[in-house]
């Protein structure tokens, strides 16, 4: 199984960078793990077109569906069953443009709060990280 991270924009702050760096390495214990940085600009939306059609996309966005670690887990183990491979893309300052909103095939929303693309990078390294260990019955999840 493989994730793959499209962050539009990388971490600026280095708080971010040094957690979201952490998860994604131990993420990679239980997946093949890549992240895909793209430039914050205008420019790239088209670029966002080409590289989300055909994929099993997951959005990130105010208006999806939020989750507990559990719900997440279960998500994310379904999903790996019948997918091989999974995107997770993350927004620049403006959030994602609506045509990759809505190629997604789920729209998950990390809260009803809106984080800065810094925070949102931390978040999902560790939530993801956090399922997979749900996942594996470890108990950092505790």
């Amino acid at each position: 199984m493989k994730l793959n991270i499209i962050t539009v924009g990388k971490p600026k702050l280095n708080y971010a960078k040094i957690g979201f760096e952490f998860y994604v390495k131990r993420l990679k214990h239980f997946y093949d793990t890549q992240i895909i940085p793209i430039p914050d600009n205008k420019a790239n939306e088209k670029y966002l077109d080409k590289i989300t059609n055909n994929i099993f996309l997951i959005a990130l966005d105010v208006e999806g569906e939020i989750m507990s670690s559990r719900q997440l887990a279960k998500y994310l183990n379904k999903i790996t069953l019948q997918q091989k491979e999974i995107y997770f893309i993350i927004g620049g300052p403006d959030g994602l443009p609506p045509s990759i909103i809505n190629k997604a095939n789920f729209k998950w929303s990390l809260s009803r709060l809106t984080f800065p693309h810094d925070m949102a990078t931390l978040i999902v390294s560790e939530s993801l990280f956090r399922a997979a260990s749900i996942n594996q019955n470890l108990p950092y999840h505790k």
